[in-house]
């Protein structure tokens, strides 16, 4: 984060000085993928990658704002919030703008510049940072403070309602809260939450982003999400009382087989699965047991591969390259895939030697690089000037 940077952009685009700055983070999920939209459990770490918004009030109801990442600028009027087919990027300005409007708060317009460092494209939530770092922003500009819980929730809405990414709440929920040296074990139906410790020396996360692009509003994301919802149908039906996939076990998925799919009951019994992964990788580092945790990762990313099949090629080839390498103790891929990034559980020592070997093997493999980040849990979203 470069507050100097984005002041001199600020000062040089609509004059004077910023009235405040505001961060908030992209993430990375540990473990438990594709289940926060099951009512599910999620075990994200923000990240040290976020998106900053630089911004000062106006005395009228325009919002200008000016992107360092794609040097464009954009403005729109509170009262008449429109998608923008030029500036996409501002749509999620435009859409958080749009959700608290809509939700009775009382918004100023503002000047602002954006700059981020959460790498697009790549699985890491770069549109919940923004997202998160518009809502502070407008807060700020307009003198009004959201509890975190709700500021995710009315984040969440602007992406699904606005953007038209049918997203789960996860994205939005640990770039609000995020906590330094810690993942967030959440319970996305009764928004439950607790940090938990991750090992403060020992092992490093490395996050590799295959550097091919995904989006989501061209993935199969929704079509997942709708066989998920065949599958909570199909066993209603069975006249099993079931709200969602959280509430199913492997057992019962199992005994009403017949009644879906096999696509459908893949689909399910991912889910199904994953969320166990989540409980049983919270009590194995609560209790110190890295070792667990990293295999349970590498059992998630089957999973997502064989039965959710939203890995690829270049997906695969990273985590096969990095489970053969030293002191590797778990790798997945992480974020809804089809491209993206995997992170990996490795010893604290045998991290340079990681990076060469996957490196080259991944080189190898795809004929292109990719880009290792070593990274710390880190804070939520806040106001830093």
């Amino acid at each position: 984060m470069d507050i100097d940077r984005i002041g001199a952009a600020f000062s040089e685009r609509f004059g004077g000085s910023p009235a405040f700055v505001v961060r908030a983070p992209g993430r990375v999920n540990l473990i438990g993928e594709h289940t926060d939209y099951n009512d599910g459990f999620v075990f994200p770490a923000a990240i040290e990658f976020d998106v900053v918004v630089a911004g000062s009030p106006r005395a009228d109801r325009a919002v200008r704002a000016l992107s360092l990442v794609y040097g464009q600028q954009t403005a729109f009027d509170l009262d008449r919030i429109e998608r923008s087919a030029e500036a996409p990027w501002s749509n999620y300005l435009r859409g958080v703008a749009c959700v608290l409007t809509s939700a009775g708060h009382g918004l100023l317009g503002m000047d602002a510049v954006v700059d981020g460092a959460v790498p697009l494209g790549s699985g890491l939530s770069s549109s919940a940072a923004i997202e998160v770092a518009s809502s502070l922003a407008f807060e700020s500009a307009a003198g009004i403070a959201l509890d975190p819980v709700q500021r995710a929730l009315l984040c969440q809405r602007a992406e699904r309602e606005f953007v038209g990414v049918q997203c789960g709440i996860m994205d939005q929920f640990i770039s609000a809260l995020g906590r330094r040296g810690h993942a967030l074990f959440v319970d996305t139906r009764t928004l439950e939450y607790r940090p938990v410790p991750l090992p403060a020396s020992g092992v490093s996360i490395v996050i590799a982003n295959t550097n091919r692009p995904r989006s989501l509003t061209t993935s199969a994301y929704n079509e997942r999400r709708s066989q998920c919802e065949q599958a909570v149908a199909a066993l209603r039906q069975q006249a099993v009382v079931v709200q969602a996939l959280r509430d199913v076990t492997l057992a019962l998925l199992s005994a009403h087989r017949a009644a879906m799919t096999d696509v459908v009951y893949r689909r399910a019994r991912h889910v199904v699965s994953e969320n166990q992964r989540v409980l049983d990788s919270v009590q194995a580092l609560e209790r110190g047991d890295v070792r667990t945790f990293g295999r349970l990762m590498v059992e998630s990313h089957a999973s997502l591969r064989d039965d959710y099949q939203v890995s690829c090629a270049e997906l695969d080839a990273l985590v096969e390259a990095a489970l053969e390498a030293p002191g590797v103790l778990g790798s997945r891929m992480t974020g809804a895939g089809f491209g993206g990034c995997t992170v990996s559980l490795i010893e604290e020592g045998a991290v340079d030697d990681f990076r060469e070997r996957v490196g080259s093997r991944y080189r190898d493999t795809v004929g292109y690089d990719a880009t290792f980040h070593v990274t710390r849990a880190a804070d939520g979203a806040e106001r830093v000037a």
